[in-house]
């Protein structure tokens, strides 16, 4: 029996990686794509010794050619942390744009089913709490986080339009804030800033009064979820998130106790449009896909603390 074949784009990312990883344990054919902007061939180096693994440098902002057939393509290239966003707004632009109606066009080509990686920030800083898929979000198209926040939402119009009009095979997840081993440590996010300024005995970044809340989801759960949600049959957006929702502060404060250090907080600055709230509605994912996190915040970040100890060169 031939192997299904899968294409993820943004495959040496922290997600994509993951994703490599997971879809060749169920014993996929697995070709991987990335331009290395902000992903890392450290976290995929283990696969290229894998007869079932191959490996394009490429950006799918330009045309993307897969000799043979290809039966599913999950596109996960994309900037995702504000650091990297800000510093390359454009090529954010291009990748939720050009390179989804690029991936489209080929799934089209394949007959292939496609999920895109949508996220949280389609809803903007939301006037809904907590966030349900038909909400339509509350977002700055010219603000800084525009270049990131746009490109989702155009991802998903895109998408939805090849599915109304071609009668493509499509899937739409929202992910919500995510963590977990092979986080960039310089990704600019709130947990790896948090664990990385812990770690090296740093005073913790807190911007604003840290009363803002996340919702944290640890990365296998994610891939859990992404992966029933290709195989489903639905093709509306779906939330994937943890809902055990937290401030901040209460955030640094747990970070602050599992890494045994003071607590000692360098208040800075919020960003412009920086979302008050943040947590998922799962109802969908429950009803739909059978899914819900199994991993609680706890174990999650002890895991990853292994991973920053050991990227640190921190003594275990």
């Amino acid at each position: 029996m031939t192997k299904k074949r899968i294409l993820i784009t943004g495959g040496a990312g922290f997600l994509g990686s993951h994703l490599c990883d997971r879809f060749l344990k169920e014993g996929y054919h697995v070709i991987a794509m990335d331009n290395l902007i902000t992903g890392s061939l450290s976290n995929i180096e283990h696969l290229f010794k894998l007869q079932d693994f191959e490996f394009y440098h490429h950006d799918v902002s330009k045309f993307v050619h897969i000799p043979g057939k290809l039966d599913y393509i999950l596109h996960f290239a994309s900037p995702a942390s504000p650091i990297d966003y800000l510093k390359i707004p454009i090529q954010t632009l291009k990748v939720g744009s050009l390179g989804t109606h690029n991936l489209l066009g080929l799934a089209r080509n394949k007959k292939a089913r496609i999920l895109v990686a949508s996220t949280s920030e389609v809803y903007g800083d939301p006037l809904v709490h907590p966030q349900t898929e038909d909400y339509w979000g509350n977002v700055n198209p010219v603000g800084p986080r525009g270049c990131y926040d746009e490109a989702k939402r155009f991802q998903e119009a895109i998408t939805m339009a090849y599915h109304m009009h071609h009668g493509l095979e499509t899937r739409i997840i929202r992910i919500f804030n995510t963590y977990g081993p092979r986080m960039r440590l310089d990704d600019g996010r709130v947990l790896p800033a948090f664990l990385s300024q812990a770690l090296r005995g740093e005073p913790l970044s807190i911007f604003g009064d840290g009363s803002q809340t996340r919702s944290f989801c640890y990365v296998d759960d994610l891939v859990e979820g992404i992966y029933r949600l290709l195989l489903s049959d639905y093709p509306m957006p779906v939330n994937i998130g943890n809902p055990s929702e937290i401030t901040i502060k209460e955030f640094a404060e747990e970070i602050c106790k599992l890494t045994g250090v003071e607590l000692k907080v360098e208040y800075q600055p919020l960003p412009k449009d920086d979302p008050q709230k943040r947590q998922p509605d799962i109802t969908k994912a429950k009803e739909i896909l059978g899914w819900e996190p199994k991993v609680d915040r706890a174990e999650g970040l002890r895991r990853t603390l292994e991973y920053f100890k050991e990227a640190l060169h921190v003594p275990v």
